[in-house]
Formats: structure tokens, C-alpha cells, sequence
């Protein structure tokens, strides 16, 4: 038996309001022979899963298996999960014998997030994660057991998943966690575009052998062996065909319908999964292929609205709170992912944290200062093609989609923006800004729930909100030249009915200005006397 000393982190307290917080759900292994820290510890003990009446079984708690667990570091994920230990094929490797490995999309996508800003992450395990190279027929037949394990209760043909209880945490799993993290802002399944891959293109022959690092070095008659060539670069990163883009469809659609009825202050961000050559939408004009018109093709695949609409359907992907990057990044450090491509949500997660840190939420990521943040990234796939005016396919597709381009000086993140049709919602900073306000005047709305619902109540409410508007207007996040300019806010029998009243039921509406926006915003902040009933968000011409 050997005694192990550990430094005891003292437990760090985040403010409520704080935006920059990411979590992560997806598929790692736990690291082998790695007991848990004590600061791990203690999270699962103050959180219930250890005592409470939710508490899970003692190997449960030592796999953490779907429990979250508060990433405050690189080095704790690296100790906590063997993310860089997925098998590529189930058979060894033909002249060691060892069987050949590469980095988990999880781990990448956390490694990226605090490489580029990110400073606090939460994890939810929810499985092993499957070996790379596998037959068309097993991803298909495993296909929806493992978006399952991310969206409790995926269907490729339901829009929605089976309902869980939020106030019974033995019913979380997956995203369902969500709901009990309050701190948490982003949500990312860095998994997904691989689940609803299909079967990995075979290896290109072309691909040149990997040279060894040039350098003086100084004679020694021992040389160091070259660093082991695992293939990685060979094997072609996920990517979906035309009908392929239907599963990947309805579970983000599942993401954001759940992300709407039980936690509207998160956004997903996610990654535009990369298209096979052959992926097209056959019509009678002939059809569009993704690598032509990667923004065409989405449309007419139902992943957002149809051309020349301003509505979206329930199926549709098409919202103010999703945030999708693309292309594909190649960065140093991706060299153990197939391809040596990671998918982009990590880094726009990473850039979007570290931006809320140093210049607030509401402020964009796009342009010259994500360029620092950005400087391993080599090179992407697909590269797209900038500079050839507002009405390029690239050019088109920045106005829905986070894309990745290279500039003058070096990469850089073009466009910050939502997936909405609607003009009003379509920056990135205005969806955050909002799910801000709405955590905030939660909060604020919280403090006066067993208060009495009346004119004193009130007023009071006004009054605070009013000051937490006005600090918003003072950092630059609404626009105009006087607060009375930049919002309005509204607690009296005009936002309330005698019913309302009578029932316990408390109703603020708020409405702002941003900065980043050519339409003011409508916020109803409702209040029921069991707590905060919903949140009406809408947009005031």
C-alpha cells in the first residue's frame, strides 16, 4: 500500500450570472486506476449523488457514469478520463501486436475549449465510446441507442423526447442534466456528427508518409526513436451523406426543442458535421451538392428553412439559441483524430467563454480578436472559398453558420451567428445577451418569490431590474443614448391580470435595445407562486 499526498483545491464559487461555463456530454472512458479526487469527491457529496436521495451506486460514482462532474482544468479532465484511448478497429495493430488508439471527439472538443479561452467546463459521461472503424450495418443498428444515450428518448422519427421529471434527478440522463446546471450556459455533444456518420470512406493512398521534425541537435550516439506513426492521418474524419443529415437533423431539433422547455438560458453550440463527395439533394433542376452550395443544400434538406421562408419548421435546426461552426479544424494538436481534423464546437465554445471573460457576452468573437486564439489552427476542411463577394456560397453560408476562414493574418472565426431565419435574432451576441437577461431576471425574480404580490413587490422588482439593465447599457451591451433609450421595464396591474393576481402570479415585461440589433426585444418574466413559471421572449418592431 503507498501513501498519496494531495493538495486540497479549495472549492470555487462562481457568480450566478456568470456566461461562460460550458458543458460537455458525450462518450469518454474513465480513467483506469485513478482513484477520484477529493474535490471530485465533494462535488458528487454536495450535489446528492453520494448521500441523497437520488444517490447512485458506489461503482456508478466511480465510473461517473452519467454524473456531472466541474472541470476547472485541462490537467483534471486528462487525470479523470481516458480520452485519448479509443480503439480505432477492434483488431491490433499487425506488427506491435497493440491495439491502435486515437483521441475520443469529447476529449478534443475539451481540450480545444480551454486551449482557446475556456475556463470552466462541465462533463457528463454517459458511455464507452465505440471503435472508430466499424460496418455500415452496426452504425446503423446502434445508431439511435447512442444518440439515445445523449437525448433520453431519441427517435429519428419524433421530434421530442420522451418526458423525464426535472425536479427527480434519478430520471437525468444525458442532456437532461442541464436542467440541475444552473451555472452552466453552452451545451455541446462533440459526439453527434459522428454518431450519424456513416460508414468511415476507405483511406486515401496518397497521403505522404509524415517527416521527421527538422532541427540541429546535438550528435549522440543513441538517437531518440521517431514518434510512432499511428495511420491517423489516412483514415477520413465522419462525415454523412445526403439521408445522413436527416438523423443529425432531428436531434439537434431534439436538443433545441428541449433546451426551449427546460432550460431557455443555454445555447447549443455544435458542429456542422463535414459532407460526403457524393452528398447532394436530388431535384428536378438537377439537385445541389453540399461542397457547392454547402448553404442550398441544407435548405432543401430540411435542416433550415426553405428558400425565400421566414418561418422554420418544428424539424428544422433553424433557432436563436444554436450556434453551429464549420469547417472542420486541422490544428496541431488534432494529429491523434482521424484525418487530424477535430470538430469545430470546442473552439467556438472556447472563443465564446473566453470572450464572455474579458469583453462580456454580448460582445462578438468574429473578427481580428479570435486570430490569437486561433494560431495552431493549419489548416480546415473543407477550405472555404472567401473573397469572392456577399453573394459566394461561403459568404451566404457566414450568415447562418460560425465559419472558420482564413485571413491575411492568419486564421480567424468570419461570422458569429445564430441559425435563425429572423434578421433580429441572427447575431451570436444579441442570443447571448438575451439568455443572460433572462437568467438575471430569474435570479432577480427568485428574491421576491414568497413576498407579498402587490404595488410594494412591485416596485421593488422594477427597481432592480432597472439597475441590472442600466449596467448592461453602461458596458456597451444596449444601445442608445440614455437608459430611458435602451430599455423599459414594466411591473404593474398593465402586465397583470386580476386572475394573475389572485393566483400568485407575478408578471414582468421588459424591453431592450441591443447593441448588435436593429429591433428592440420583448422579455415577460412570469412568476408563479411555486416558483418561476416561464419566460416569454419576443421581438417588438
Amino acid at each position: 500500500m503507498s501513501l498519496v499526498f494531495e493538495t486540497a483545491a479549495p472549492a470555487l464559487r462562481t457568480a450566478p450570472e456568470r456566461t461562460d461555463v460550458a458543458c460537455f456530454v458525450g462518450f469518454v472512458a474513465r480513467r483506469r486506476e485513478q482513484p477520484l479526487p477529493m474535490s471530485v469527491g465533494r462535488q458528487l457529496i454536495d450535489a446528492g449523488w453520494v448521500n441523497g436521495p437520488w444517490r447512485k451506486g458506489t461503482d456508478a460514482l466511480e465510473a461517473l457514469d452519467n454524473v456531472p462532474v466541474v472541470i476547472d482544468s485541462w490537467a483534471l479532465f486528462d487525470r479523470l478520463f481516458a480520452w485519448d484511448e479509443r480503439l480505432v478497429g477492434r483488431a491490433p495493430d499487425a506488427v506491435s501486436g497493440a491495439p491502435s488508439l486515437c483521441a475520443t471527439y469529447l476529449g478534443a472538443a475539451v481540450r480545444s475549449f480551454f486551449a482557446r479561452g475556456g475556463q470552466r467546463a462541465v462533463v457528463v459521461r454517459v458511455g464507452d465510446p465505440w471503435a472508430f472503424l466499424e460496418s455500415a450495418s452496426n452504425r446503423a443498428a446502434k445508431r439511435r441507442a447512442r444518440l439515445a444515450r445523449l437525448i433520453p428518448g431519441f427517435s429519428d422519427r419524433d421530434p421530442v423526447g420522451e418526458v423525464f421529471e426535472p425536479m427527480d434527478p434519478r430520471t437525468w440522463r444525458g442532456i437532461g442534466h442541464v436542467v440541475g446546471l444552473s451555472e452552466a450556459s453552452l451545451l455541446c455533444l462533440p459526439d453527434l456528427p459522428d454518431a450519424c456518420s456513416t460508414e468511415p470512406q476507405a483511406p486515401s493512398i496518397s497521403v505522404p508518409l509524415q517527416p521527421p521534425v527538422e532541427g540541429f541537435v546535438e550528435c549522440s550516439p543513441e538517437e531518440p526513436a521517431l514518434p510512432r506513426d499511428a495511420g491517423l492521418r489516412a483514415l477520413r474524419a465522419p462525415r454523412l451523406d445526403g439521408p445522413g443529415y436527416g438523423p443529425w437533423r432531428v436531434a439537434v431539433a431534439s436538443v433545441r426543442a428541449f433546451l426551449a422547455q427546460h432550460q431557455r438560458e443555454m445555447l447549443f453550440v455544435g458542429a456542422l458535421p463535414l459532407p460526403r463527395e457524393d452528398a447532394r439533394r436530388p431535384l428536378s433542376d438537377g439537385g445541389v451538392h453540399a461542397h457547392n452550395d454547402m448553404l442550398a443544400f441544407l435548405r432543401r434538406s430540411g435542416v433550415l428553412e426553405a428558400e425565400g421562408r421566414v418561418d422554420a419548421s418544428g424539424l428544422s435546426i433553424a433557432s436563436a439559441f444554436v450556434q453551429l461552426g464549420y469547417p472542420w479544424l486541422a490544428t496541431r494538436a488534432a494529429q491523434d483524430l482521424p484525418e487530424g481534423l477535430e470538430p469545430p464546437d470546442g473552439a467556438l465554445a472556447g472563443l465564446i467563454a473566453g470572450s464572455a471573460l474579458v469583453r462580456g457576452t454580448h460582445a462578438s468573437v468574429a473578427g481580428d480578436t479570435s486570430m490569437p486564439a486561433l494560431r495552431d489552427l493549419q489548416s480546415a476542411v473543407p477550405l472555404p472559398g472567401w473573397g469572392a463577394g456577399p453573394q459566394s456560397p461561403s459568404a451566404q453560408l457566414a450568415g447562418r453558420v460560425c465559419l472558420f476562414t482564413q485571413q491575411a493574418g492568419g486564421w480567424a472565426l468570419q461570422s458569429d451567428v445564430t441559425t435563425t431565419p429572423d434578421a433580429a435574432w441572427r447575431s451570436g451576441g444579441v442570443s447571448r445577451l438575451m439568455a443572460t437577461l433572462l437568467r438575471a431576471a430569474r435570479l432577480r425574480g427568485q428574491s421576491v418569490l414568497f413576498d407579498g404580490n402587490g404595488p410594494e413587490t412591485w416596485t421593488r422588482l422594477e427597481r432592480s431590474l432597472e439597475e441590472l439593465l442600466k449596467g448592461f447599457w453602461r458596458v456597451g451591451a444596449l444601445a442608445g443614448a440614455t437608459p430611458t433609450d435602451a430599455f423599459s421595464v414594466r411591473c404593474d396591474r398593465s402586465t397583470m391580470t386580476q386572475n394573475d393576481i389572485d393566483n400568485g402570479r407575478l408578471v414582468t415585461e421588459i424591453t431592450v435595445l441591443p447593441a448588435h440589433s436593429i429591433e428592440r426585444i420583448t422579455v415577460v418574466l412570469a412568476l408563479a407562486a411555486a416558483g418561476v413559471n416561464h419566460a416569454r421572449v419576443r421581438e417588438a418592431a
